[in-house]
């Protein structure tokens, strides 16, 4: 693998955190006070930051090694978070739904996976419209609580910067409790009772996981019999990722360090770029190509190779290890025609990326009862017919990107309990995009699991 570290001169000369102001900048709200707007930016600009460089730097080193195939990228959470969801209980479920499928890949994948959360910082969220109607009154989109309120009356959808402060504060909030419960021992292997949730016990996977715990406890047991205590198993690293979507929120995290040359974005480890402002020459390529994380880019149906490989340079001119992940969301009507050229092109070409699967948002649909949800077996299915094309192709799927939660939510419909569009009404709980429940989560890690070891057979 190449350990090859960063080099001051590979950063961009003519870039600056402000420098994507110059360029169109989609899925922005619109602030109806700039003054305002100035002073929450730079209140929030003096606020200490959410993450550390080092910590940015050794998960771009741990991402570099999934893109040799010695990790596997386990990315979940929430859809959009909610600042009243910021609360233990919410928190530790999603934390514990992320360990427990961690667990399951890694005692079947037999490698050690890399545990990205996809909260601390997902409070905002690409809308399909700048304005909804309702009963012949027109109101802003809700955008997510970083921008507005949910409700439909002109004072909840206002535009609010001091809801950039808000998110920060959230953000903070949850990470610190992330922070002591992994350093308190939660995530302790020898202890994995701990991560249980109640309401699953009556679940059809209950039997199974606690099958491949026992396994594990031996296991674990045995080798400590032979080498003493091995500390590494009762914690675990873990990281933070979010839609980098709102500009301005950025651009105020953005900070140089000392000892480490050029520019971090330290409102989280991992930034990524949806499918809507993806564009070569806008505002969030711009702002990204310019910061030291690690970043992802959403690749959707639409794309043409013509069109990635462009990006791809821009946003890893040098080919830096660990530094770019492409997220292919194509649903599992189009991932066979859509996902072949494009990774054929990439592998043609020699550009060094980390591949990942979303099975998730191609495969939204709305129910006649008007729940939008997603079908458990197109999600199955479009991460199985990634396997395949992956491996046909000569590429390696390196990881996953899930929406899901911890909580007892019937979002999804299938998976073990077959849930039912009748069902969606019992707990839909989400403010945008339909999840999957804990049960559902942990199937598809097993799914995940059994397709690479029929791979590997």
């Amino acid at each position: 693998m190449n350990n090859r570290p960063d080099r001051l001169a590979e950063l961009p000369a003519d870039w600056t955190p402000a420098s994507w102001q110059r360029r169109l900048a989609l899925q922005q709200p619109q602030y109806l006070d700039a003054a305002e707007l100035a002073r929450a930016t730079t209140q929030l600009a003096a606020l200490p930051p959410l993450v550390t460089s080092w910590e940015v730097l050794a998960l771009k080193q741990a991402l570099a090694e999934a893109q040799d195939g010695e990790r596997f990228l386990l990315q979940g959470g929430d859809c959009a978070e909610s600042f009243a969801d910021c609360t233990s209980p919410v928190i530790s479920n999603r934390l514990k739904v992320l360990l427990q499928m961690s667990l399951v890949l890694v005692h079947g994948l037999k490698k050690p996976v890399l545990r990205v959360g996809r909260f601390a910082g997902q409070y905002a969220k690409p809308r399909s419209a700048d304005t909804e109607t309702r009963d012949g009154v027109t109101l802003p989109s809700f955008r997510g609580d970083v921008v507005n309120g949910p409700a439909f009356t002109a004072e909840a959808r206002r535009a609010d910067p001091q809801r950039l402060i808000q998110a920060h504060a959230h953000s903070a909030l949850t990470m610190n409790f992330v922070r002591a419960l992994i350093d308190g021992g939660f995530a302790d292997l020898h202890h994995p009772e701990y991560w249980d949730l109640a309401w699953v016990e009556h679940s059809p996977l209950a039997a199974d996981y606690r099958r491949m715990v026992a396994a594990i406890g031996d296991s674990l047991r045995f080798m400590e019999t032979l080498a003493g205590p091995i500390a590494s198993f009762s914690r675990v690293d873990f990281f933070t990722s979010h839609e980098a979507l709102l500009l301005h929120y950025e651009q105020a995290l953005t900070r140089e360090v000392p000892r480490n040359p050029g520019w971090f974005n330290l409102s989280t480890h991992f930034p990524w770029i949806g499918m809507r402002t993806a564009a070569l020459d806008g505002a969030h390529v711009e702002y990204f190509r310019g910061i030291r994380n690690p970043v992802a880019v959403k690749v959707g149906p639409s794309v043409t190779a013509d069109q990635l490989l462009p990006l791809i340079d821009a946003l890893n001119p040098h080919d830096e290890p660990g530094r770019l992940t492409l997220i292919h969301r194509m649903g599992n009507a189009g991932i066979a025609r859509a996902l072949p050229p494009l990774l054929e092109a990439v592998r043609r070409e020699g550009r060094r990326v980390l591949w990942v699967a979303d099975p998730m948002h191609g495969n939204t649909e709305s129910t006649s009862n008007g729940y939008k949800t997603r079908r458990f077996d197109n999600i199955r299915g479009e991460l199985d017919q990634a396997f395949d094309i992956h491996a046909a192709s000569g590429t390696r799927l390196g990881g996953v990107h899930l929406e899901l939660t911890g909580e007892d939510v019937t979002e999804c419909m299938g998976g073990a309990r077959d849930l039912s569009e009748s069902d969606l009404k019992r707990a839909y709980k989400s403010m945008v995009d339909p999840r999957l429940n804990y049960e559902q989560s942990l199937e598809l890690a097993m799914l995940i699991v059994r397709k690479s070891e029929g791979a590997a057979g």
